[in-house]
Order: C-alpha cells, then structure tokens, then sequence
C-alpha cells in the first residue's frame, strides 16, 4: 500500500488598524489594533488556507473566497477554513500537520497559543498536536517592526491513502 504525501507553502500579509477586532488563530485577542481586511483578517486561518490549497493544487483563499464577493464582507475566517478542509477532503485528502509562522512586533502571541491551537483544532477536526504555530517579531525591521501590519507563513503536509 502506498501513501501519497504533499506539501504545500502559504504567505498572508495584513495592514494593522486602530481600533478594528484582532483575530487571530480563530480567537480574539485584546489589542489597540486589528488586522484589516474583507473578512475578519485572521492571518493564521487565510495561511492555512493558502497551503492546505496549494498542497491539493487547489489554487489559493483569493481564487475561492474572492475579497469582490459581498458574502464574505466580514466573515469569521473559521468557516473559510472548515470550507478549505471539506474541499480537500473532497478529493481524498486529509490533514497530516501544519507548521505557522506569525511576524508580529506587538502583542506577544505565546500566552495566546494554545488557545488558538484548541480552537483551530476544532475547527479542522485534528489533533492539537498536529499544529504548530510559533511566533517571531521582524526586529523593528520593515512594516511589521513600524507596527504597520502582520505577515503570516504556514508549511502544511496533506496525505490521501
């Protein structure tokens, strides 16, 4: 028996606002700035999204879930995601793990980790232990270290028996 394995890579970048909700990883966390955006600009879940997508050939969150489309003004980045995985595992995929990268100068994200790591979780239907999310600040260098946004990466290993 054999196991077919793929790999896929995404990238996601947000302009930071004042006084916008910061969503992050499926939760919400107090900051004087949100992620701006057509939906709820949760970097976390648009770059899951993004690999998980390129992993099947799927294209990418833009290609499906277009920021022109009214329906999705606003819309928790939850239901993309569960949109994301019903999509792959409609072609016999599954999930085997996802490694994120978040680039953020300020808030500091370890206290909020395993918080996002349980509601991603949940949201996937995988094991916690399958996600992996770490966090990184740029060194005041570049548009993250202005505070002027967030840049996400996510590596995301699909497998189909």
């Amino acid at each position: 028996m054999s196991l077919k394995i793929r790999i896929g890579y995404g990238y996601d970048v947000h302009q930071l606002e004042a006084g916008r909700d910061f969503w992050l990883g499926g939760i919400k966390i107090p900051h004087s700035h949100g992620a701006k955006g057509h939906s709820d600009a949760d970097v976390i879940c648009h770059v899951i999204c993004d690999a998980l997508l390129g992993a099947a050939n799927m294209r990418n969150i833009g290609y499906h879930f277009s920021d022109k489309d009214p329906q999705y003004a606003g819309v928790d980045s939850k239901i993309l995601l569960a949109r994301v995985l019903e999509m792959i595992r409609q072609v016999g995929y599954e999930v085997g793990n996802l490694d994120v990268t978040v680039v953020l100068q300020e808030p500091k994200l370890n206290p909020h980790i395993p918080a996002m790591k349980t509601c991603l979780a949940v949201v996937m239907g995988v094991p916690e232990n399958d996600i992996s999310i770490k966090a990184t600040t740029s060194e005041h260098l570049g548009f993250v270290g202005r505070k002027d946004g967030i840049a996400a990466h996510c590596v995301a290993l699909i497998h189909q028996p």
